[in-house]
């Protein structure tokens, strides 16, 4: 009898610690982990989405950069990061499912982590450099056939969406092109820009001011319908391949393990953030789309993610690079 006393009263203790640890997170700065360069849509996103994050908690969000291996290194270093909602992830389909489905993760996404919240969602743009003479999707592929191995598409890493971006299209289109990894998007659009590279399948957000002031051409978007920051630019699917769509997520992500009462004050405040007129605002002007919803339908989204991607990567008959 003593011995039960004595548990449930370490139950109890326990349980009051819990409470009182939860009630007050956050009590420090909250590292949110970039796991690629500075200058891409994941990064841009972030940034936006943590600005007002740290408003609400009342503490700083300090948004970290660790790119490499495709986005494996910083999405590792959360997974096995404490599970106490102070290192939190913003990841894309590129890290949390590709990479995994491509043998290069060394981490499993489903066992690791604690989807929170998605933030925003933002198709890329099918972008070349101006010295390539390519105006529509249809020169683009016919100057592919006339050229096989010969033209260029730099990616922010192997397995990132970019570059399935580009495996897909290379599919679709019965062409021959050349992946150029880089270490982000930021990095691989710089070298885009200067003319190194000839095209690329990136997020509008950071590309749009290059578009808009002509230092890059863009022929269309991957997603299901038009971009209103870029209107008179057609989808993929409208201007030579039907059938074809990309359109990236972007998402916030705790250690697994992380409580559950943490993992729902950060879902309530992200997607409170990510609806508010303020933020639409905002991630519109920058070619993206809030998303937010529950952590379940978090879950469901990468679940369902991993299932299309996974038909991509044998069809793409790719593997890690």
């Amino acid at each position: 009898m003593q011995t039960m006393t004595k548990i449930c009263a370490l139950v109890s203790a326990a349980l009051l610690a819990f409470s009182a640890f939860a009630r007050d997170y956050p009590s420090r700065p909250v590292r949110l982990v970039v796991p690629f360069a500075a200058g891409g849509p994941n990064d841009v996103i972030a940034r936006l989405v943590g600005g007002r994050l740290s408003d609400a908690l009342g503490q700083p969000i300090l948004v970290e950069n660790r790119p490499g291996a495709g986005g494996n290194v910083g999405t590792d270093f959360v997974a096995k990061a404490p599970a106490d909602g102070y290192t939190l992830l913003s990841a894309g389909p590129g890290s949390l499912i590709i990479n995994p489905l491509l043998g290069s993760a060394p981490y499993d996404t489903a066992r690791d982590f604690a989807p929170v919240s998605l933030m925003a969602s933002a198709p890329n743009v099918l972008v070349v450099h101006p010295s390539l003479p390519a105006r529509s999707v249809r020169e683009l592929i016919e100057l592919a056939r006339a050229r096989p191995h010969q033209l260029n598409y730099a990616s922010g890493g192997p397995g990132s969406t970019p570059h399935l971006s580009g495996a897909l299209f290379a599919v679709m289109a019965g062409i021959d092109i050349v992946h150029v990894p880089y270490k982000g998007t930021g990095p691989a659009s710089a070298d885009l820009l200067g003319g190194q590279v000839q095209m690329a399948f990136f997020g509008i957000p950071p590309l749009l001011p290059h578009i808009k002031s002509g230092k890059l051409r863009a022929l269309a978007v991957t997603g299901a319908r038009r971009s209103p920051e870029l209107p008179e630019v057609p989808t993929v699917h409208e201007a030579a391949l039907p059938g074809y769509e990309v359109s990236p997520w972007y998402g916030l992500l705790a250690p697994a393990g992380t409580p559950r009462v943490i993992v729902e004050r950060l879902n309530a405040e992200v997607t409170k953030i990510v609806r508010s007129p303020e933020m639409k605002g905002k991630l519109a002007s920058q070619g993206a789309e809030p998303a937010g919803g529950t952590p379940e339908d978090y879950a469901a989204a990468i679940r369902a993610d991993t299932a299309t991607w996974a038909r991509v990567v044998k069809e793409a008959r790719l593997s890690g690079e």
